[in-house]
């Protein structure tokens, strides 16, 4: 296996499950055994129990998924009394993914996490587009100085990893990247689903509950490549990627274009083996074009300057 280090979080390979896209990993478990993986993201967890959207709350297309979930989930309580026990039971890292509507809440949280061993570093969703993010209008991660914020709250009381997960839909992403960086972040998620829509003419009537969502799914893969490719020239902290990753390819696609390790979300709706299968993949090819290390091909895209 191709092990990589994410801020001195050692996993035994690149691949992660997606915040949002995998639950808690029971429902997943019952396919394959979740030590084969990296890392399991859980779905994102708030102080207190969140309601979430109301349905319809997915929306298939022809360019990839639609989801206006609304971070529903039963709270930090119920996610550790319940979800950490579970997986303890795997031979994989576990990262929590956490939400506030303001840097006090983030810094509360990570303030919960970081007395328990059963959690390895913490993902901060700082990017969800279909929830009120309460203190501002649009994303925080549009905002470098309410990230920069964020991120520093909950570095300051936490020594875990900790990963802000980011949105393309900043003016400058990079910008955004660096405010994390200095803030102390120990690495960064790349991307968070885009802002869309999808209605349905015979009913003249929106596919969504929440009238808009994030798109998901092969769709916002260059999107994404992009914003991983950027970021990587510009912070010398590590770079997990997602969106729009359905196959080995994709994987190392976006390891070519900067990225430590990957997130598989979209994909586990289509094949719940897809964690698995990718990551068996992606250690195939590794071995069989003889790459040692995650920086033989990390960062070695081939190009010309214009």
């Amino acid at each position: 296996m191709v092990k990589v280090n994410l801020s001195g979080l050692e996993l035994k390979n690149p691949v992660m499950s997606a915040s949002g896209t995998f639950g808690y990993g029971k429902e997943f478990a019952e396919f394959f055994d979740l030590s084969v993986m990296g890392a399991v993201v859980c779905k994102t967890i708030t102080l207190k129990q969140r309601a979430g959207n109301k349905p319809p709350r997915i929306a298939d297309n022809s360019c990839g998924m639609l989801n206006a979930i609304g971070l529903e989930n039963k709270g930090i309580e119920y996610f550790l009394q319940n979800a950490l026990p579970f997986l303890e039971k795997f031979d994989t890292k576990v990262v929590a993914s956490i939400a506030g509507v303001n840097p006090a809440e983030y810094a509360e949280l990570a303030n919960i996490l970081d007395k328990d061993n059963r959690v390895h570093a913490i993902e901060v969703n700082l990017s969800c587009p279909n929830v009120s993010h309460g203190c501002q209008k649009g994303l925080f991660s549009q905002n470098a100085e309410i990230t920069a914020q964020i991120v520093a709250q909950v570095c300051k009381n936490t020594s875990k990893p900790v990963f802000p997960k980011l949105s393309a839909m900043a003016a400058d992403i990079t910008a955004i990247a660096k405010a994390c960086e200095n803030a102390g972040a120990g690495g960064l998620t790349l991307i968070n689903t885009l802002p869309a829509m999808a209605v349905d003419l015979k009913t003249r009537k929106p596919m969504l509950g929440n009238i808009t969502g994030g798109l998901s799914g092969g769709a916002i893969k260059p999107v994404a490549l992009k914003a991983v490719w950027d970021v990587y020239q510009v912070v010398k902290i590590p770079i997990i990627a997602s969106g729009g990753i359905m196959n080995a390819n994709d994987a190392l696609e976006f390891i070519l274009c900067g990225a430590n390790a990957v997130q598989i979300g979209s994909a586990n709706f289509v094949n719940p083996l897809a964690c698995k299968e990718i990551a068996l993949s992606v250690d195939k090819y590794f071995e069989e074009n003889k790459l040692n290390s995650i920086d033989d091909l990390r960062g070695k895209l081939e190009y010309e300057t214009v």
